[in-house]
């Protein structure tokens, strides 16, 4: 039997060290995971085949169990953003349907309940004093937030990433922040992508976290490397 591209590259492996380590969430936001969500037609059944919301929540409860902090990478468009000249298709598309939309930076009126509100099962895991809310990022990466700034005032260099959507903002943030020094390890049931004829872009995702993450984990073995330390 031919070898595959998983038997030919190696496992640089992912330790926690106290201290160095943070788990960081993007957008775990009700547009993503909430049946109601303006997206849920293309992801939804790959958060119901993932069992996402729970492996979010576990990992979520894991780390502040442990002493380990956690960093929320959010989305929000407000209505200066629908004013960009130009975009990508993703981002056309999410100007289009209203995908986080909030009235304004400065308010949150009408943010409870609404598609950029946390999704309600992990609320708890994130309104606490404990936890770190960047500033919002605007298309995927981390690079027009503060994610970066708040993670080097902690001493953090070592990252435990999951959130939504798998090839978009999870594998943005997995990109930019494996450029900025960081060592990082992708959870992979803790995340997923779209799902449109003719492509599973979860399963795209997962070839790009192979190549690039110190190490591609699932929840269960996530949560087991921030007990052991």
């Amino acid at each position: 039997m031919s070898a595959t591209y998983d038997d030919m590259l190696p496992r640089p492996g992912f330790v926690v060290e106290k201290g160095r380590t943070a788990v960081v969430v993007t957008d775990p936001q009700r547009d993503f995971l909430s049946e109601d969500g303006v997206v849920w037609q293309v992801v939804g059944q790959s958060v119901v085949d993932n069992d996402t919301v729970k492996h979010l929540d576990e990992l979520l409860a894991a780390a502040h169990e442990n002493g380990v902090p956690v960093f929320i990478s959010p989305h929000y468009y407000y209505p200066h953003d629908h004013k960009w000249n130009f975009g990508g298709a993703l981002e056309k598309m999410m100007h289009a349907v209203g995908m986080f939309d909030r009235e304004g930076a400065l308010t949150t009126a009408g943010l409870s309940g609404s598609g950029a509100d946390w999704h309600e099962p992990l609320r708890v895991h994130i309104e606490r004093d404990d936890v770190v809310v960047a500033s919002p990022h605007k298309v995927y990466g981390p690079e027009s937030n503060d994610l970066v700034l708040q993670l080097r005032k902690r001493g953090i260099d070592k990252i435990i990433l999951a959130g939504m959507s798998a090839n978009l903002c999870v594998e943005a943030h997995l990109r930019e922040l494996t450029e900025q020094g960081f060592e990082v390890a992708v959870v992979k049931d803790a995340t997923v992508g779209a799902q449109l004829p003719g492509g599973d872009f979860y399963q795209a995702a997962l070839l790009n976290f192979r190549m690039i993450a110190s190490a591609v984990l699932t929840t269960d073995e996530a949560v087991a490397a921030l007990e052991t330390e």
